[in-house]
């Protein structure tokens, strides 16, 4: 095999079992407090995560395996590391089984055109929900802190509120109706509820309002929290 043939197959970016096992070595470089590792330490893990960017060694030694007491050097960090690890390709396998976009927080809407864009041109996949509210009228305060809450555990889904002066229809949204929660997707009208809070109780909480939306299929499935229990362990 020509020298040009070696090089090229060392370039390339494995996405088997070997890609995967670089990239758990790399990781664990990467987390790893690097300035308090014993040299070393810090050397093997270097020699680990990178085996096809050494120049020095033959192709035999890259591809060696660790020693027991390279192995007894290493071990110690690997179940904290390893749960990181975990988290980390749950969350990129989430983002790429994701279908549409993903939103941070609830978007505040300052007019009717802004109103009608999110509805029209927003991804045919995602849901919008939008809340229009009322400074004054009761429960939309309370209505909008528990979007706050729920736009945080449903980010494919994308919450907007927005004034019912601002919206340029007031005299339909007069306070008697008022909060209002409308859902659409793909440009739809799924759910037109008024005067909402009249089908929660008169003390509510985001957990309320999200079943309220799920008992209409309104809600895709909840992601999971991330691994939450096993970064808790993580010393």
């Amino acid at each position: 095999m020509s020298d040009r043939l070696l090089e090229l197959e060392e370039s390339v970016t494995h996405t088997g079992p070997k890609g995967v096992i670089n990239d758990w070595r790399r990781f664990k470089l990467e987390s790893m407090d690097q300035e308090n590792l014993p040299t070393a330490k810090k050397e093997l893990l270097r020699q680990m995560s990178s085996p096809n960017k050494s120049k020095d060694d033959s192709r035999g030694n890259l591809n060696r395996k660790m020693s027991v007491q390279e192995y007894e050097m290493l071990k110690e960090e690997d179940e904290g590391c390893l749960k990181k690890y975990r988290k980390r390709c749950m969350q990129e396998m989430h983002e790429k089984l994701s279908f549409g976009p993903r939103f941070d927080g609830v978007h505040d809407l300052d007019s009717g055109e802004a109103f009608l864009e999110v509805i029209e041109k927003e991804h045919h996949s995602t849901v919008v929900v939008v809340h229009i509210y009322k400074v004054g009228v009761k429960g939309c305060e309370e209505l909008n802190s528990c979007l706050d809450c729920l736009a945080t555990q449903y980010p494919t889904v994308k919450f907007c509120r927005i004034d019912a002066v601002s919206s340029g229809a007031s005299e339909r949204f007069s306070d008697d109706v008022l909060p209002a929660l409308l859902v659409y997707k793909a440009g739809e009208l799924l759910g037109n509820f008024l005067a909402c809070t009249q089908h929660l109780n008169e003390e509510f909480f985001a957990t309320d309002v999200e079943a309220f939306l799920n008992s209409y299929g309104l809600l895709p499935e909840k992601e999971l929290p991330g691994g939450e229990d096993e970064e808790n362990d993580v010393e």
